[in-house]
């Protein structure tokens, strides 16, 4: 066999191992050294001569060492401890509030709730899970549809992963080494974008059908006045909100970096959790551990992706698809939809953080070729990727939400309920394609062309 062929086996023995449910990380490592010994071979050598060794401890020493990759332990602490801080319910419930004069309003709500929650966290899982104990058994309770109620849990869950702070496109900043201050920047607009248009959907869905979604009970209202939603807003909405934006702005406006923010947010978390009588050693423990457990699974993805993918470059397997890729005769348009294609089928089976470590970085290559920014390529991934969690049979949104949902809930109708949501996604895709500035207008207004 050439070295090319020996890199495409590579890869598809990959695919098929992590499909036989083997960890990603540890996968990624073992087939980079493996591999790479061949590749790296010089006969009359001693075993631990072989320079893959060298490529292993080198990678994992230029991931402890990336500064970049510090903002994620302190983003995943802050996302944690503000989801044991008791926060959801009272959130919820003075949205509801201060929304139930629009149609929808409850699911309007819980939107508008699992997008600020989702920020904070930035943990789909957690934000489902947490809002489809809260949120979804009183939409139902209210007679909501079954379907539109499970579309907007699901849906509203997976928009952390886009609008920043949002880990993703730290991981995707590390890997293409695009300023995370200018991906900020740009996902800005295209993630309010797709929750306007998750609203939207629902307000027109609700007008249209109002059997839908009930309007909320004025016995539920009447002894509040506006001044009881105001103080309400004050103490759920405005402190979560006000870390947030503090975040973002000391981000955006280059009072801090990203990681200096990320540390201004952990404390933030904690001061907030404290606020809200929730900090108690028992949280805070669970949340330093779950931080450092994510933080170790994405630094290990890190080290065995560099490695992976070295050995696949120096075995031709990254020129070889180069060169197929481009033997297609591909505009700039149908490599993007051919790209996007590509990933929204790999949502399936993979992660968001695999996706973004392991295969994002084939494509980077090709993007001068096409004349495409990886900026832009960044944020057309991110709104993708959202589809990895709603689309079946492998929607891990409907997954989280069947977990915690009543008995009587079936997991195909949560599935029918993620579907126009899914659409939205797919309209949000192409409005920044055809509307490039949504993408550029933020990150050209604060730091020029």
């Amino acid at each position: 066999m050439t070295d090319p062929q020996v890199a495409l086996l590579m890869l598809g023995s990959f695919i098929f191992v992590i499909l036989l449910g083997f960890p990603i990380a540890f996968t990624l490592m073992a087939m980079g050294v493996g591999f790479g010994y061949y590749a790296y071979f010089w006969p009359d050598q001693a075993f631990f001569d072989n320079r893959v060794f060298y490529l292993l401890t080198q990678n994992t020493f230029s991931v402890m060492n990336n500064d970049v990759l510090v903002a994620v332990p302190l983003f995943l602490f802050m996302g944690y401890i503000v989801e044991r801080a008791n926060i959801l319910d009272r959130l919820f419930h003075s949205l509801q509030l201060a929304f139930r004069a629009i149609p929808g309003a409850m699911a309007v709500a819980a939107l508008i709730t699992c997008a600020l929650f989702a920020t904070a966290t930035g943990i789909v899982g957690a934000v489902v899970t947490l809002m489809g104990l809260l949120a979804f058994p009183a939409m139902l309770k209210a007679g909501y549809d079954e379907k539109l109620s499970a579309g907007v849990i699901a849906a509203g869950g997976t928009l952390g992963i886009l609008i920043p702070p949002s880990i993703m496109l730290i991981v995707y900043g590390a890997t293409s080494a695009i300023s995370v201050v200018k991906l900020y920047a740009a996902a800005m607009i295209p993630g309010m974008l797709l929750a306007s248009l998750y609203m939207i959907y629902v307000v027109t869905r609700v007008v249209l059908n109002p059997s839908l979604a009930p309007k909320l009970p004025r016995e539920a209202y009447e002894n509040v006045s506006w001044v009881d939603v105001f103080l309400l807003l004050a103490k759920a909405f405005v402190p979560l909100a006000a870390l947030i934006l503090s975040v973002l702005g000391a981000i955006l406006f280059g009072l801090a970096t990203p990681s200096e923010a990320a540390a201004i947010g952990a404390m933030g978390g904690v001061l907030l959790a404290a606020l809200y009588r929730a900090l108690t050693w028992g949280r805070l423990k669970e949340a330093v551990f779950l931080t450092a457990r994510t933080t170790a699974m994405v630094c290990w993805l890190f080290v065995g992706s560099w490695t992976f993918s070295s050995v696949f470059s120096y075995l031709g397997g990254e020129g070889l698809i180069k060169d197929f890729v481009l033997s297609m005769d591909l505009n700039t348009l149908t490599f993007l939809l051919l790209s996007q294609l590509i990933i929204f089928l790999l949502g399936w089976p993979l992660e968001w953080s695999e996706i973004i470590i392991i295969f994002v970085p084939i494509f980077l290559p090709l993007l001068p070729h096409f004349g495409v920014d990886p900026l832009f390529f960044g944020i057309l991934i991110a709104l993708n990727l959202q589809t990895s969690f709603l689309t079946p049979p492998m929607a891990m949104s409907a997954y989280y939400l069947k977990g915690v949902a009543p008995r009587h809930v079936q997991l195909v109708t949560i599935f029918k309920g993620c579907l126009p949501f899914l659409a939205m996604v797919f309209v949000a895709m192409t409005a920044v394609h055809m509307f490039p500035q949504l993408v550029y207008w933020l990150p050209d207004l604060l730091y020029g062309n």
